[in-house]
């Protein structure tokens, strides 16, 4: 009787149910999980942020960490530490991206509009040699 979609999703104390995210578009980052579009939505609330996407990037010990590509808007200036403390303020520690890096164009998306998160992540990837 159950259909898997690999949507996450919550039930609220009146019993309705909200979509939170994708399974896959989860960090896990120490045992904390990491919701990429409440991440993205704090970002998008930013003036300057035209365009994101939060996505992992691998660490050692804590398994993955969340890491931001940022394209802001034309005209518009943020730092990669102005964005930190952004999200800092208004999620928990644990959310705030380690490493922002700004894209210059409109981030790369699939026909359908959806953005291509897999080409983002080869940014956060080390150097293979």
């Amino acid at each position: 009787g159950w259909v898997v979609t690999g949507d996450l999703a919550r039930i609220d104390d009146e019993g309705f149910c909200y979509i939170v995210d994708r399974a896959k578009d989860m960090i896990i980052r120490g045992g904390e999980n990491i919701y990429c579009t409440e991440v993205e939505a704090v970002l998008y609330q930013h003036p300057a942020v035209m365009d994101c996407a939060l996505v992992p990037s691998p660490h050692k010990t804590l398994g993955e960490e969340p890491a931001a590509v940022v394209c802001l808007t034309p005209g518009k200036d943020a730092s990669e530490d102005e964005l930190k403390a952004w999200v800092a303020g208004r999620l928990a520690a644990y959310n705030t991206p380690v490493k922002v890096v700004f894209w210059p164009e409109p981030l790369p998306r699939n026909p359908n509009g959806k953005i291509l998160k897999t080409e983002l992540k080869k940014l956060f990837q080390p150097a293979e040699g």
